[in-house]
């Protein structure tokens, strides 16, 4: 005789985990952003942003790239604005600074490193992370991994920023740090 519990589906889906947007651990309180992000792993998987639900930048959707990935949003509405990738290592670094003096106040700005994202920084480019409410971006160096969400207009520094250093003596991978993860919850701003 075959004795055991049968559970119909309402009850084999009731004790599921709950799925929140973009994957996060828990969910976002009225009036705030949910996000997940991923630096880029080595020089072979690329970073991943995802906002709302929304997969904003991936080496899926083919927008990624070598140095720093940049997703800028409407801090009211949560619309993606736009994105941009800046090659630190073989790109210009006149090409960055003109996107940041774009930024608008009371936008989103998500960044990502791929690769390498220091090699090309310069004191103008920093100073204008830092004004997003980076702490890191000044002491960010060759292959190090590094995320980062600020905004335009912040006050204070961020609490949403992650950076490894590359060190051959700690590095996950051969040449480069492990990859950084972050998730968490953007107030929106005001109307």
């Amino acid at each position: 005789m075959r004795t055991g519990v049968r559970l119909d589906s309402s009850e084999n889906e009731s004790s599921k985990a709950p799925r929140y947007k973009c994957g996060v651990s828990k969910p976002c309180p009225e009036g705030h952003f949910s996000f997940k992000m991923a630096s880029g792993a080595a020089s072979v998987v690329g970073p991943k942003i995802c906002f709302e639900d929304n997969i904003l930048m991936s080496g899926v959707k083919n927008n990624v790239g070598r140095g720093i990935n940049i997703a800028l949003l409407n801090g009211r509405s949560g619309e993606l604005i736009k994105t941009g990738i800046f090659d630190m290592w073989g790109g210009d670094v006149n090409n960055l600074i003109t996107f940041l003096k774009t930024i608008t106040d009371g936008t989103v700005v998500m960044i990502a490193s791929f690769d390498d994202a220091a090699t090309k920084l310069s004191d103008d480019a920093k100073k204008l992370i830092f004004e997003l409410g980076s702490t890191s971006i000044n002491s960010l160096g060759f292959r190090d991994n590094w995320i980062f969400v600020g905004g335009k207009g912040i006050k204070t520094k961020s609490p949403f920023e992650q950076h490894i250093k590359n060190n051959a003596e700690t590095n996950k991978y051969e040449g480069w740090p492990e990859v950084l993860e972050m998730e968490g919850c953007i107030p929106a701003r005001p109307e």
